[in-house]
């Protein structure tokens, strides 16, 4: 069949019903029929023929033509799609390189090989505009909740007719062992929208935390217009939940909004979650106190909170410990999440026990090394101190407050305290020497001999060795793996190093090296400073 005996408008019709019919640009599938007619044409013509085809979009006549470029004498490769400026001349006046010499050539006749290869080109070019537009429609959807109908079950997995293409619902994004049957309508969370070779793959989930968040936004307007915010959600799902809300407006209570009256608005959420049980929970900046908000039902008798672990303890009655901890571990579970803090929790006795424990640890330690007896060592740990180094260096007013020391006491105390941590000193330098520490990193500001003594040990033998070290090598942190928070150990942590001094002191390093140029550095953190400033005035206005 030749080209230009088709009707030529057939063409431009063909091509605006499968736009139509798969939802894409007209001019898309015009471009799969000129690069259809171009290889049958290359068929027809040679491979290595630069053959273009042009379809005129208010005519549909096709326009074969044959492009030939200029190239220099000693990059001529393929002859039939390349020419040099002298054999140009004969079909160009003043050819230069990188000329194209554009020529049309008759339309081919389409064999039936030909034919069907024009076909696959249009069909693979149609399906991959049609992948570009479902991820195009879907990737802003991502983090929205979205209703479709089940189409089938694969090993668990459930396919959702989700409109415009199928969405994935994995056996682990299923709440408890709910199950569905095909035509089933169903609303899911859309996790995630990725682009692959097979399309455009769309992850749901009814077990994120963010589905239940968005529930209670469609059933709480006041969610939904911004004057109660969520700030954090916790679930175990098809089992129990915790939510934290807070109301922006004084006169709205945001637990008894997400409520509802009579619960109405609450059950909403309970009943498309399978029938999840959901502590609403008032949020407050303060951590402690939001964290015994958490643990309702049980009370709270005290909070230690340490921030720079990220993690903090609960003192209850032994009566309410099992309430605390839940079945399973859940109620602390749920709410060590919604809080992101470790959380400990004893009861009033085992917490008087471990005080003991410490208080008997530091006697001891008074004894032992200031060479005193038990009384008076329990009257040291009794006045809140510590350790050593604070009986060493601390005013002398502060001993003579205890009962039975006066000054020469004091100072005599100071003076044994002083002389154990000097001699303590020289034994750590010269283990650390022994294990060939160099001078640059003794010399280094900041550093006591028991931390190069520990350096040493782990292989950090210069201040070059120091300056490679990462922070968090140092002070130690905390890593979240499979969603749970991991410690790492640091080098200097048992030395009571923060992760900012850590930075500190490593940088420092690096600028004694030379390593880093301070001027520079001062400018980056003025344009932090700046960029800081311009953020928090933009959000005042």
């Amino acid at each position: 069949m030749a080209i230009t005996s088709a009707n030529q408008l057939e063409l431009l019709q063909t091509a605006e019903a499968v736009a139509r019919e798969k939802m894409i640009d007209p001019s898309l599938v015009v471009e799969a029929m000129e690069e259809s007619l171009a290889r049958a044409a290359k068929s027809r013509y040679g491979a290595e023929m630069d053959i273009r085809v042009s379809i005129d979009r208010r005519t549909g006549k096709a326009t074969f033509t044959r492009v030939r470029t200029v190239v220099e004498d000693e990059e001529l490769e393929n002859y039939q799609s390349e020419f040099t400026v002298e054999q140009a001349k004969q079909y160009m006046a003043d050819p230069v390189v990188g000329d194209t010499f554009v020529e049309e050539v008759p339309p081919v006749e389409m064999g039936r090989i030909a034919a069907q290869s024009a076909k696959q080109v249009i069909l693979q070019k149609v399906r991959e505009a049609e992948r570009d537009r479902q991820f195009e429609e879907f990737k802003d959807r991502a983090g929205t909740i979205i209703n479709g109908v089940v189409k089938r079950e694969e090993y668990g997995n459930v396919i959702v007719d989700v409109g415009r293409g199928e969405g994935i619902l994995r056996r682990n994004e299923k709440i408890g062992r709910e199950s569905y049957r095909p035509n089933d309508r169903i609303r899911c969370f859309i996790k995630d929208v990725r682009r692959e070779t097979r399309g455009p793959q769309i992850f749901l989930s009814r077990t994120a935390p963010e589905f239940m968040a968005e529930l209670f936004k469609m059933e709480v307007p006041e969610i939904y217009d911004g004057i109660i915010d969520i700030k954090a959600v916790a679930r175990d799902p098809g089992s129990r939940a915790k939510i934290a809300v807070i109301s922006y407006d004084g006169s709205i209570d945001p637990v008894g909004a997400c409520v509802g009256m009579r619960g109405s608005r609450v059950q909403a959420v309970v009943n498309e979650l399978q029938g999840e049980k959901i502590d609403i929970i008032p949020w407050n900046e303060d951590q402690p106190t939001f964290l015994v908000n958490a643990l309702q039902p049980a009370e709270v008798s005290k909070v230690v909170l340490d921030e720079e672990a990220g993690k903090i303890e609960v003192v209850v009655p032994d009566e309410q410990l099992s309430l605390a901890i839940g079945r399973r571990g859940q109620n602390v579970r749920l709410a060590s999440q919604l809080t992101a803090l470790d959380i400990d929790i004893m009861t009033e006795a085992e917490e008087s026990e471990r005080r003991q424990k410490e208080f008997e640890v530091r006697t001891a330690l008074f004894m032992d090394t200031l060479d005193l007896d038990e009384f008076f060592a329990q009257l040291l740990v009794s006045e809140g101190f510590t350790n050593l180094e604070e009986v060493a260096y601390v005013e002398v007013d502060e001993l003579l407050v205890i009962d039975g020391v006066d000054e020469d006491t004091a100072n005599e105390l100071q003076a044994r305290a002083r002389d154990y941590i000097e001699a303590q000193n020289r034994a750590a330098l010269d283990a650390a020497r022994e294990l060939g520490v160099e001078d640059s990193l003794v010399a280094f500001e900041g550093l006591t001999p028991q931390m190069i003594e520990a350096l040493a040990k782990d292989g950090v033998l210069n201040l070059e060795d120091f300056a490679t070290c990462a922070d968090w090598e140092l002070a130690g942190g905390w890593t979240t793996v499979d969603g749970e928070r991991v410690k790492d150990d640091g080098l200097l942590e048992p030395h009571g190093i923060s992760l900012e001094e850590a930075q500190d002191m490593v940088m420092t390093a690096r600028i004694v090296l030379g390593w880093v140029d301070p001027a520079e550095l001062a400018a980056e953190e003025g344009a932090e400073d700046s960029v800081e400033t311009n953020s928090e005035e933009e959000a005042e206005a």
